[in-house]
Protein backbone atom coordinates (compact mmCIF):
# COMPACT_ATOMS: atom_id res chain seq x y z
CA UNK A 1 0.00 0.00 0.00
CA UNK A 2 2.84 2.40 0.91
CA UNK A 3 4.51 1.70 -2.44
CA UNK A 4 1.25 2.39 -4.34
CA UNK A 5 0.74 5.69 -2.51
CA UNK A 6 4.31 6.82 -3.18
CA UNK A 7 4.06 5.88 -6.85
CA UNK A 8 0.79 7.80 -7.23
CA UNK A 9 2.24 10.91 -5.58
CA UNK A 10 5.41 10.76 -7.71
CA UNK A 11 3.46 10.38 -10.97
CA UNK A 12 1.14 13.21 -9.96
CA UNK A 13 4.11 15.50 -9.34
CA UNK A 14 5.62 14.60 -12.70
CA UNK A 15 2.31 15.41 -14.41
CA UNK A 16 2.09 18.83 -12.76
CA UNK A 17 5.70 19.55 -13.77
CA UNK A 18 4.97 18.61 -17.41
CA UNK A 19 1.90 20.89 -17.61
CA UNK A 20 3.91 23.74 -16.10
CA UNK A 21 6.66 23.27 -18.69
CA UNK A 22 4.15 23.31 -21.59
CA UNK A 23 2.58 26.62 -20.48
CA UNK A 24 5.91 28.41 -20.06
CA UNK A 25 6.96 30.70 -22.90
CA UNK A 26 9.67 29.38 -25.26
CA UNK A 27 13.28 30.21 -24.34
CA UNK A 28 12.06 31.66 -21.05
CA UNK A 29 13.75 30.14 -18.02
CA UNK A 30 13.11 30.81 -14.37
CA UNK A 31 15.40 29.62 -11.57
CA UNK A 32 13.86 26.99 -9.35
CA UNK A 33 13.53 28.07 -5.72
CA UNK A 34 15.52 26.26 -3.06
CA UNK A 35 13.90 23.04 -1.87
CA UNK A 36 12.01 22.52 -5.13
CA UNK A 37 11.82 19.87 -7.81
CA UNK A 38 11.41 21.23 -11.35
CA UNK A 39 10.26 24.57 -9.98
CA UNK A 40 7.72 23.12 -7.53
CA UNK A 41 7.93 24.06 -3.86
CA UNK A 42 8.25 20.66 -2.16
CA UNK A 43 7.79 22.21 1.28
CA UNK A 44 4.06 22.67 0.58
CA UNK A 45 1.57 19.77 0.48
CA UNK A 46 0.07 18.92 -2.90
CA UNK A 47 -3.48 20.21 -3.29
CA UNK A 48 -6.34 17.71 -3.45
CA UNK A 49 -3.97 14.75 -3.10
CA UNK A 50 -5.72 11.56 -2.00
CA UNK A 51 -3.26 9.63 0.15
CA UNK A 52 -5.79 7.46 2.01
CA UNK A 53 -4.41 8.95 5.23
CA UNK A 54 -6.63 8.09 8.15
CA UNK A 55 -5.73 11.41 9.77
CA UNK A 56 -6.10 14.17 7.15
CA UNK A 57 -4.75 16.83 9.53
CA UNK A 58 -1.45 14.95 9.95
CA UNK A 59 1.09 15.29 7.09
CA UNK A 60 2.09 12.07 5.41
CA UNK A 61 5.53 10.69 6.26
CA UNK A 62 7.36 11.15 2.94
CA UNK A 63 10.65 9.59 4.07
CA UNK A 64 9.77 6.18 2.62
CA UNK A 65 8.66 7.80 -0.64
CA UNK A 66 11.84 9.85 -0.97
CA UNK A 67 13.94 6.74 -0.39
CA UNK A 68 12.10 4.97 -3.21
CA UNK A 69 12.44 7.97 -5.54
CA UNK A 70 16.21 7.96 -4.91
CA UNK A 71 16.36 4.32 -5.95
CA UNK A 72 17.29 3.16 -2.46
CA UNK A 73 15.86 -0.31 -3.06
CA UNK A 74 18.22 -0.88 -6.01
CA UNK A 75 21.28 -0.53 -3.77
CA UNK A 76 19.98 -3.37 -1.57
CA UNK A 77 19.38 -5.81 -4.40
CA UNK A 78 22.59 -7.77 -3.86
CA UNK A 79 22.01 -8.42 -0.13
CA UNK A 80 20.74 -11.98 0.40
CA UNK A 81 17.30 -12.26 2.07
CA UNK A 82 17.45 -12.41 5.84
CA UNK A 83 20.97 -10.93 5.93
CA UNK A 84 22.25 -7.77 7.60
CA UNK A 85 25.25 -6.21 5.82
CA UNK A 86 27.57 -3.92 7.81
CA UNK A 87 30.04 -1.85 5.76
CA UNK A 88 32.86 0.62 6.37
CA UNK A 89 35.27 1.92 3.72
CA UNK A 90 34.85 -1.06 1.40
CA UNK A 91 35.00 -3.65 4.19
CA UNK A 92 31.80 -5.53 4.93
CA UNK A 93 30.40 -8.30 7.11
CA UNK A 94 27.21 -10.22 6.44
CA UNK A 95 25.26 -11.30 9.50
CA UNK A 96 22.61 -14.02 9.23
CA UNK A 97 20.07 -14.81 11.91
CA UNK A 98 22.10 -17.85 12.97
CA UNK A 99 25.31 -15.82 13.34
CA UNK A 100 23.52 -13.17 15.37
CA UNK A 101 21.86 -15.78 17.57
CA UNK A 102 25.31 -17.04 18.60
CA UNK A 103 26.39 -13.61 19.91
CA UNK A 104 25.71 -12.29 23.45
CA UNK A 105 22.28 -10.70 23.59
CA UNK A 106 20.92 -7.70 25.49
CA UNK A 107 17.27 -7.29 26.45
CA UNK A 108 15.68 -3.85 26.61
CA UNK A 109 12.17 -2.74 27.50
CA UNK A 110 10.91 0.32 25.66
CA UNK A 111 7.63 2.17 25.34
CA UNK A 112 6.34 2.22 21.77
CA UNK A 113 4.47 5.46 21.28
CA UNK A 114 2.79 4.07 18.17
CA UNK A 115 1.31 0.98 19.84
CA UNK A 116 0.97 2.72 23.23
CA UNK A 117 2.52 -0.35 24.87
CA UNK A 118 5.71 -1.45 26.57
CA UNK A 119 7.70 -3.91 24.45
CA UNK A 120 10.65 -6.11 25.39
CA UNK A 121 13.22 -6.72 22.66
CA UNK A 122 16.27 -8.97 22.72
CA UNK A 123 19.19 -8.56 20.34
CA UNK A 124 22.84 -7.75 19.79
CA UNK A 125 24.18 -4.28 20.67
CA UNK A 126 24.86 -2.54 17.37
CA UNK A 127 28.33 -1.47 18.47
CA UNK A 128 29.30 -5.17 18.64
CA UNK A 129 28.62 -5.46 14.90
CA UNK A 130 30.59 -2.31 14.07
CA UNK A 131 33.90 -3.12 15.74
CA UNK A 132 34.68 -6.05 13.38
CA UNK A 133 34.73 -3.64 10.41
CA UNK A 134 37.03 -1.17 12.19
CA UNK A 135 34.88 1.05 14.42
CA UNK A 136 36.61 1.79 17.72
CA UNK A 137 34.82 0.60 20.85
CA UNK A 138 36.09 3.79 22.56
CA UNK A 139 35.80 6.50 19.90
CA UNK A 140 37.30 9.91 20.50
CA UNK A 141 38.50 12.89 18.50
CA UNK A 142 38.06 12.48 14.75
CA UNK A 143 36.39 9.09 15.19
CA UNK A 144 33.34 10.84 16.64
CA UNK A 145 32.80 12.42 13.19
CA UNK A 146 31.54 9.08 11.87
CA UNK A 147 27.88 8.17 11.72
CA UNK A 148 25.78 5.14 10.90
CA UNK A 149 23.11 4.94 8.22
CA UNK A 150 20.60 2.17 8.98
CA UNK A 151 18.52 0.93 6.03
CA UNK A 152 15.35 -1.17 5.92
CA UNK A 153 14.38 -3.53 3.11
CA UNK A 154 11.88 -0.94 1.80
CA UNK A 155 14.61 1.69 1.47
CA UNK A 156 13.73 3.53 4.67
CA UNK A 157 16.86 5.17 6.12
CA UNK A 158 17.77 6.77 9.41
CA UNK A 159 20.99 8.01 11.01
CA UNK A 160 22.80 7.57 14.33
CA UNK A 161 26.07 9.17 15.34
CA UNK A 162 28.83 6.83 16.48
CA UNK A 163 28.65 8.43 19.92
CA UNK A 164 24.98 7.44 20.27
CA UNK A 165 25.89 3.79 19.77
CA UNK A 166 28.71 3.59 22.29
CA UNK A 167 27.97 2.97 26.00
CA UNK A 168 31.22 4.78 26.89
CA UNK A 169 29.80 7.98 25.35
CA UNK A 170 26.01 7.71 25.53
CA UNK A 171 23.66 6.14 28.05
CA UNK A 172 21.11 4.85 25.53
CA UNK A 173 21.23 1.29 24.19
CA UNK A 174 20.85 0.53 20.48
CA UNK A 175 20.38 -3.13 19.53
CA UNK A 176 19.72 -5.21 16.43
CA UNK A 177 16.73 -7.10 17.77
CA UNK A 178 15.75 -10.57 16.61
CA UNK A 179 12.93 -11.22 19.10
CA UNK A 180 10.10 -9.34 20.79
CA UNK A 181 8.50 -10.42 24.04
CA UNK A 182 10.34 -13.72 23.82
CA UNK A 183 9.22 -14.57 20.28
CA UNK A 184 10.99 -14.17 16.91
CA UNK A 185 10.10 -11.00 15.05
CA UNK A 186 7.42 -11.43 12.39
CA UNK A 187 6.03 -8.34 10.63
CA UNK A 188 8.94 -6.15 11.72
CA UNK A 189 11.63 -8.75 11.13
CA UNK A 190 13.61 -10.83 10.93
CA UNK A 191 15.77 -7.98 12.31
CA UNK A 192 14.79 -4.60 13.74
CA UNK A 193 16.85 -1.70 15.04
CA UNK A 194 15.63 -0.59 18.48
CA UNK A 195 16.99 2.10 20.80
CA UNK A 196 16.12 3.10 24.33
CA UNK A 197 16.92 6.81 23.99
CA UNK A 198 14.20 8.09 21.64
CA UNK A 199 10.72 9.13 22.76
CA UNK A 200 9.24 7.99 19.43
CA UNK A 201 10.17 4.90 17.36
CA UNK A 202 10.94 6.84 14.17
CA UNK A 203 14.49 5.43 14.13
CA UNK A 204 13.48 1.86 14.93
CA UNK A 205 14.18 0.54 11.45
CA UNK A 206 12.00 -2.46 10.61
CA UNK A 207 13.28 -5.27 8.38
CA UNK A 208 16.83 -4.02 8.86
CA UNK A 209 19.14 -5.10 6.02
CA UNK A 210 22.09 -2.68 5.94
CA UNK A 211 24.29 -0.66 8.28
CA UNK A 212 26.66 1.78 6.56
CA UNK A 213 29.39 3.53 8.57
CA UNK A 214 30.25 6.88 6.94
CA UNK A 215 32.36 9.94 7.75
CA UNK A 216 30.65 13.29 8.15
CA UNK A 217 31.39 15.67 5.26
Amino acid sequence: MRSDICTAIFLSLLGVAAISAQTQAPNQTQPAPAGSMDGMDMSKPAANSNTNNSNPSKPMDMSHCMAMMKGGNDSLANIPPGTLRVTLAGKSNDWTADKLAALPHTTVTVHNEHTKADEAYSGVPLIALLTPVGVSDQPHGKYLRFYVEAVGSDGYETVYSIGELNPNVHDATVIVADSENGKPLTGDGPLKLVDTGDKHPARWVRNLVAIKVLPAE
